[in-house]
């Protein structure tokens, strides 16, 4: 059934290159979305390698396990940030290598019922884990027009936000916001569009990143490298927005300041035009890598 939507796993090849440096190696996939990631680094590695793939939602989980079908792959539901405590009771040693892919899966944002994309009318929801927390319907139909206006000005650098924060507080008043097709015609009528680009698609970024606290676990993950990663290996972020990749990049300088870790590349690396071209969603994909030292 994952094969219902196109994945296309962004960088692979250059992360693959980057982080499989002991074929025998344990590595963690922190978000294993659909796989695609795993499976090619699977291909690269021998027998007695291990992977770790964790991700919030359960149906993803299900997804790369058919996907990859393959002993070496151990899967939990559970944020990266538990991965300490899951290594420790899988018995583990520390990883040779570490993806921390921080965008949407094609499948999350394809599957209307998840409600992350305007193209399709589904719930608001944008839950990664849709069992438990506050969906963004919750955010748009409660919160008072300043704290929806911070967090579109802060998530989704969005230059109208208190505009668009009014709008969607008058517009509730009448009828609550249920859909995404609520949302964005809403937003639609009311601001203008800028060439392609739909006037909805920095609000439906800036509640998903709130709705599932996005920035503040990206904040915590590189803190817990030290705990997850032994000497001689190497963690990877794949980032799609300048938010955060300005906090992995702030993380990755303070680290090195400390001498127990070394960046393996200054520079951010973007996929190729050639990439861009059969994989849109790339456009904006930059990966940073770091390796610790002592």
């Amino acid at each position: 059934m994952a094969d219902t939507w196109q994945h296309i796993p962004i960088l692979a090849q250059d992360i693959a290159n980057l982080l499989l440096q002991n074929k025998s190696g344990y590595y963690l996939d922190g978000t294993l979305g659909l796989g695609g990631h795993t499976k090619l680094f699977l291909s690269r590695l021998d027998y007695n390698a291990k992977i770790l793939g964790l991700d919030k939602d359960a149906k993803a989980i299900k997804f790369a396990e058919n996907k990859v079908a393959d002993h070496r792959l151990i899967t939990r539901q559970a944020s990266y940030l538990q991965a300490s405590e899951i290594l420790k009771e899988l018995n583990w040693p520390l990883l040779d290598g570490a993806l921390f892919d921080l965008g949407l899966s094609s499948y999350q944002l394809d599957d209307a019922t998840r409600g992350f994309s305007f193209l399709k009318s589904g719930p608001l929801d944008m839950r990664f884990d849709n069992t438990k927390g506050t969906t963004a319907a919750d955010l748009v139909n409660t919160l008072p027009a300043d704290k929806l206006e911070y967090i579109f000005r802060t998530y989704g650098e969005e230059h109208q936000s208190k505009k668009i924060a009014l709008i969607i507080c008058q517009a509730r008043r009448e009828t609550p916001l249920k859909t995404t097709t609520d949302l964005a015609n809403l937003i639609e009528k009311h601001i203008p569009r800028f060439g392609k680009t739909h006037p909805a698609t920095r609000i439906f970024q800036a509640l998903r990143i709130a709705v599932n606290e996005e920035l503040e676990t990206v904040s915590k993950a590189p803190k817990m490298l030290k705990d997850i990663i032994k000497p001689g290996g190497r963690a990877a972020f794949l980032t799609f927005h300048s938010l955060e990749d300005r906090i992995i990049k702030q993380a990755f300088k303070e680290m090195e300041k400390t001498g127990a870790w070394r960046l393996v590349n200054k520079k951010l690396i973007n996929p190729s035009p050639e990439e861009i071209k059969n994989n849109s969603r790339a456009r904006s994909a930059g990966l940073r890598v770091i390796e610790r030292v002592l």
